[in-house]
């Protein structure tokens, strides 16, 4: 018979793991832990519904050894006693001498990025090592794969967990949260590595079932594998939130402390802070939630918003974190995972490997996927389909979409134009200057961001109010184009034209010449020259675009991200 020992067996999280064993398999179980007493008082309590026998052994994890383990019969080990944050494989790597597979719920981005250091020891020892197997970043990649399957690119993910306010706490996970809340954490966003400071970025989402609940940056292995494993995504970021919002707020304003040096981390007030938080145990409800949410471009072409919402019942959340190393101890005791190596989770595990341990508990999951219409699409109607593709694509962006070329620009045509057009921020003259332009879709339309060499213009697009015509606000000006649609391309004429919320005369509005056009290479060709009556051109460029190339986030990554898990999908 299979032994599985697990390490923190008494713990929050590997209390669960023992439990659901007991209950839903025949392996034989070895609950470990510092305290022999809780350990056995547990065994005694489980073993009326256990279909295996259950072992009880004092370990202390950090002075485990290989001799230890083999001692102790076991032929899977789980390290479930955090915090990993800051901590070596130590566990891992006396399961691996001792010829063991291992599995860990490890939920730390610098532990489960040094984790593929240990490929080479487990690939010789014959083993499977997982690191990560927990809702991030095993069930969150699970989710993943399978909302974005078959999607020709990954563009956003957003990926959240909220618990219940009455959910337990540990001190294992009070002290994960607090390393770092008002610390720098490297995020993937709009394509480059920039830093944002824990637990910063607030935002409000409404989860179903559940209403309205705060959320802030976290820093887990997700940061890191999102980008990893879907080549080309722009966005990645993980939040996390307290669902009473005194306490979440009270987190964000001891994170400013944090962030102004005033003290170097919060971990060493993890106790007082957890007292703390526990005199709020009487409020809120203990219903936790799991959000993921995707955005890129779908199997035949359209930009895609897909979501999956898990919600548990009053008491099961805590079960979820644990679900997915179920999943893979009962794959590697059934022989169905032989492949040996070291491997974050991330991949490894389906969705439906996940939903199967769902089924025994009150777990309610949805997935829904929209197709928001690109702003072009929506003023063109049927004539959209009738573009060329290099057009078409531009104007079918993706959250954020990115284009680069040259262009040649004319400047104002006199004194009064040069005024006007500084006011606007339109680029000074040049020939051959490198352009790039950002297009930032929204629901409220489109803003273009467009840099011609060193100058930065920018403008806002969207659906005019009255007609099918486009709004384009420069500045505090605002003109209205109505648009010409053929196999050629795109063709802008003004119609109109205010201040703010003030029309102006028809007489006196911009003129343009603006027209769209696909090169024989594929390129994306624009022509537009802006004037006013009786004072002349502001400004004409002319040149060419394409899709700015992807940049990978693999050389700024602090992470040793082993190539095969990154190349599991």
């Amino acid at each position: 018979m299979i032994r599985v020992l697990v390490i923190g067996g008494t713990g929050a999280f590997g209390r669960r793991l023992v439990e659901r064993l007991a209950a839903t398999t025949d392996l034989d179980i070895i609950i470990a832990g510092r305290s022999l007493e809780r350990a056995q008082a547990l065994a005694d309590a489980l073993r009326p519904i256990a279909r295996g026998n259950i072992a009880v052994a004092a370990l202390d994890r950090d002075a485990l050894t290989a001799a230890a383990i083999v001692e102790l019969g076991a032929a899977i080990v789980v390290d479930a006693a955090g915090p990993f944050q800051g901590r070596e494989p130590l566990v891992a790597r006396a399961a691996i001498e001792a010829r063991c597979h291992y599995i860990d719920l490890a939920d730390a981005r610098d532990f489960v990025s040094r984790f593929p250091q240990l490929h080479d020891a487990a690939h010789g020892a014959g083993v499977t090592a997982i690191t990560g197997a927990s809702s991030t970043p095993a069930l969150s990649h699970a989710v993943l794969d399978h909302l974005t399957a078959g999607w020709r690119t990954v563009a956003r993910v957003e990926i959240a967990i909220s618990p219940g306010n009455r959910a337990p706490r540990g001190a294992s996970a009070a002290k994960a949260i607090l390393s770092f809340v008002g610390k720098p954490v490297r995020v993937w966003l709009d394509g480059a590595w920039r830093n944002r400071f824990g637990w910063s970025g607030l935002q409000r989402v409404n989860v179903p079932g559940l209403g309205r609940r705060w959320l802030s940056l976290c820093e887990t292995p997700d940061l890191d594998l999102v980008p990893a494993r879907f080549w080309g995504v722009r966005s990645a970021s993980f939040r996390a939130g307290l669902e009473l919002g005194v306490l979440h707020f009270g987190m964000w304003a001891l994170g400013l402390i944090v962030r102004l040096r005033l003290i170097p981390s919060l971990v060493p007030l993890a106790r007082p802070l957890l007292w703390i938080a526990r005199r709020f145990d009487p409020f809120g409800t203990d219903r936790g939630a799991m959000l993921v949410e995707a955005a890129g471009m779908s199997a035949d072409g359209r930009p895609v918003v897909a979501c999956w919402r898990l919600v548990a019942a009053p008491g099961v959340g805590p079960n979820v974190p644990v679900l997915p190393a179920l999943a893979l101890i009962r794959r590697l005791a059934a022989g169905q995972e032989p492949r040996p190596g070291a491997f974050a989770a991330a991949g490894l595990l389906s969705l439906n490997d996940v939903a199967r341990e769902f089924a025994p508990l009150d777990v309610a999951t949805s997935a829904e996927a929209a197709f928001p219409q690109p702003l072009f699409a929506r003023l063109l109607g049927d004539r959209f389909g009738n573009l060329p593709a290099p057009i078409r694509a531009l104007h079918s962006p993706v959250d954020v979409a990115e284009y680069i070329g040259e262009a040649d620009v004319e400047g104002p045509s006199n004194g009064p134009a040069r005024w006007i057009a500084a006011m606007i921020g339109f680029p000074a003259p040049g020939k051959g200057l490198p352009v790039r332009v950002e297009i930032r879709a929204g629901e409220r339309g489109e803003i273009w961001q467009r840099k011609f060499g060193t100058i930065r213009f920018r403008s806002h697009l969207s659906q005019h109010a009255k007609s099918d015509g486009l709004t384009e606000r420069f500045g505090p000006f605002a003109i209205v184009l109505a648009l010409g649609a053929s196999d050629a391309g795109i063709d802008m004429k003004v119609t109109g034209w205010h201040v703010g919320p003030l029309p102006l005369p028809r007489g006196l509005a911009p003129w343009t010449i603006a027209t769209e056009r696909a090169a024989p290479d594929g390129r994306f060709c624009f022509d537009i020259e802006i004037g006013l009556p009786l004072i002349g051109r502001l400004v004409r460029y002319h040149g060419w675009l394409v899709p700015r190339p992807v940049a990978s986030p693999q050389p700024e990554a602090a992470t040793s991200l082993d190539a095969a898990s990154a190349a599991q999908r």
